[in-house]
């Protein structure tokens, strides 16, 4: 196709997520659990649809006769939070037997909940996404001639999405939760980015969270406590292909049966059902806005007063532990807990030694605790 073509479709496509206008559809049953489909409307706040009503896809995964029953909710209601670029049910609801974080959790007696930001799989997506142009130019050539005839001029030269877009996301569900639940307070599950996403957050709505896990959270000392320029110059977009995806994993393989090709088959074609105009983005690539981050500085982690289970793995090379131990270091709540989790990468969750995880966030959620213990560091899967 040509970029004509491209910025055509872009005119005319709104990306409209399923529900156009909110609410839960009906159930579906797995493995004993119901699967819900909810969709929470927001004002975006992002700079590429500011001002625009956008679609946030949250899924619930819960056991059926947790919610009949009734009763008081309070401690049980968890959401994740997704990083930079995989959509939340293709990064917690792993269609791939035990491997599904939110499952684990359900099972648990929790209702847990994931949700994808504006411009991740089945939430609203900014029209600029549909422009390949508004990739950065290293992404462009990666795909001439295969998919583009030649690189091309940016329709929209900005950052689509902010850090600031994303809490306003975030909030918008979680006062959908608050009121469908019943509940003050709502724990929440982040990875990557959504360590800043999730973090950020509790830290600007204290009232409104119970605890956190993050795993390999994008903790920075430099970040920058304000806003830059705004909207922020450069690639409104990013894209991943299905040989980046497998690359990037491999690099951080630090030990035997570290993980199974089938899991990471599993993943990449959930990538693709999220997102349908990618997948047909030549062998098809998942595309994620570009997000300026700025905010989770030392002095905001110090003043936490939120509960923090943090975790990471020995073999990441996105988010080097050390990274996540400046965090709990910094971190002022008194409860808190590190595991530095031997035999995974940053996707862990993806990994063999992903039920020391689960279970330790489990415990978390429920008790304040790991192994009994509400603050300390631990070694776990060595």
């Amino acid at each position: 196709m040509t970029v004509l073509t491209f910025r055509v479709l872009a005119a005319v496509s709104l990306s409209i997520a399923f529900g156009a206008f909110g609410g839960a559809f009906p159930a579906a049953q797995e493995d004993g659990l119901s699967m819900i489909d909810h969709y929470v409307p927001v004002v975006s706040t992002a700079p590429s649809m500011e001002g625009e009503i956008a679609q946030l896809y949250v899924r619930e995964r819960v056991r059926p006769e947790v919610v009949a029953r009734g009763g008081n909710m309070e401690g049980r209601v968890a959401l994740f939070i997704h990083g930079a670029g995989t959509p939340a049910e293709v990064a917690f609801d792993v269609p791939h037997e035990g491997y599904s974080w939110m499952a684990a959790l359900a099972v648990a007696g929790f209702d847990v909940f994931s949700m994808d930001m504006t411009g991740y799989g089945r939430s609203t997506r900014p029209t600029v996404m549909n422009d390949p142009c508004n990739l950065s130019d290293a992404q462009q050539a990666d795909m001439v001639p295969l998919f583009l005839e030649a690189a091309c001029e940016s329709s929209y030269p900005y950052a689509a999405t902010t850090i600031a877009s994303d809490w306003n996301d975030i909030d918008a569900v979680v006062e959908y939760l608050r009121e469908l639940r019943g509940v003050e307070r709502v724990s929440l599950l982040g990875w990557s980015l959504g360590g800043p996403r999730a973090g950020g957050y509790a830290a600007r709505n204290r009232e409104k969270v119970d605890r956190i896990v993050l795993l390999a959270p994008a903790y920075f000392r430099g970040v920058s406590a304000d806003p830059p320029e705004l909207p922020a110059p450069g690639a409104a977009m990013t894209k991943q292909s299905r040989r980046d995806f497998v690359e990037n994993w491999d690099r951080q393989v630090g030990c035997p049966s570290q993980y199974e090709p089938a899991v990471s088959d599993a993943v990449w074609r959930a990538m693709m059902e999220s997102d349908p105009v990618g997948a047909t983005w030549g062998p098809g690539v998942r595309r994620a806005p570009r997000t300026t981050n700025w905010g989770w500085t030392p002095d905001v982690v110090g003043a936490t007063e939120t509960p923090m289970l943090l975790v990471a793995g020995i073999h990441d090379a996105q988010i080097a532990a050390e990274r996540v131990r400046e965090l709990y270091d910094d971190l002022g709540v008194e409860d808190k807990v590190l595991i530095d989790l031997g035999c995974a990468s940053h996707n862990a969750m993806w990994e063999a030694n992903r039920t020391l995880l689960f279970d330790a966030s489990i415990e978390w959620l429920r008790d304040g605790t790991v192994n009994g213990v509400s603050s300390g560091v631990f070694r776990m899967g060595y």
